[in-house]
């Protein structure tokens, strides 16, 4: 009988963390990180017995190379405290053949990046009854014409005129939005009972 099984979490700069070195060690690949010149090699990695890069629209094509994904990821995601990927985990049914398995992920990830995200992901598999995927996803969509978008925007607080609200130190009140309904912690809920119905 499957054991149902989703995590969420996140992967960032605050954490020291390099999108590149997990998306080699996830994909069982060896990827150099731009940024800092460090290679990650885990081509002798055991257990990954599928891995591929799903773009959304828009996305360059380049992109389906993960190094060239994730190196572009680094590149934009500029603040020492930025969140380079998020990432969900879920558990494979071994009642499912490995075809099965990876057409069952592939569906779930399709609507991930019909949301507008990137995803790389790997089934990794031991034969210890622990097959799984790791989905990493990243935390920006992709505008139309083929460049990151802004993670979210800065919005003047109205007063009940609808004028601008201005502080005593002379600057307006604002604050920031999300520009995709995405990155809501909301949606993890959303996320989780799409890979329950699938």
């Amino acid at each position: 009988m499957a054991i149902y099984h989703c995590t969420i979490k996140t992967g960032g700069r605050a954490a020291g963390k390099s999108a590149v070195a997990a998306a080699a060690y996830r994909s069982g690949d060896k990827l150099i990180d731009m940024e800092t010149g460090l290679e990650s090699d885990y081509t002798r990695k055991s257990g990954v017995v599928h891995s591929e890069v799903s773009l959304c629209e828009h996305a360059p094509a380049e992109y389906a190379n993960r190094e060239n994904l994730w190196n572009a990821v680094h590149k934009i995601e500029k603040a020492s405290n930025a969140r380079l990927w998020r990432e969900i985990e879920v558990a494979l049914p071994h009642e499912l053949n490995r075809a099965e398995q990876i057409a069952a992920v592939r569906e779930y990830v399709s609507s991930l990046t019909e949301r507008g995200m990137c995803a790389d992901w790997s089934l990794h598999d031991k034969d210890d009854g622990n097959s799984h995927a790791h989905i990493m996803l990243t935390t920006r969509s992709i505008t139309a014409n083929g460049t990151w978008a802004a993670k979210s925007r800065k919005v003047y607080d109205l007063d009940e005129n609808s004028e601008r609200i201005q502080l005593p130190s002379g600057n307006w009140k604002c604050h920031k939005e999300n520009t995709v309904a995405w990155n809501d912690q909301k949606y993890a809920e959303v996320w989780r009972h799409g890979w329950e119905t699938i």
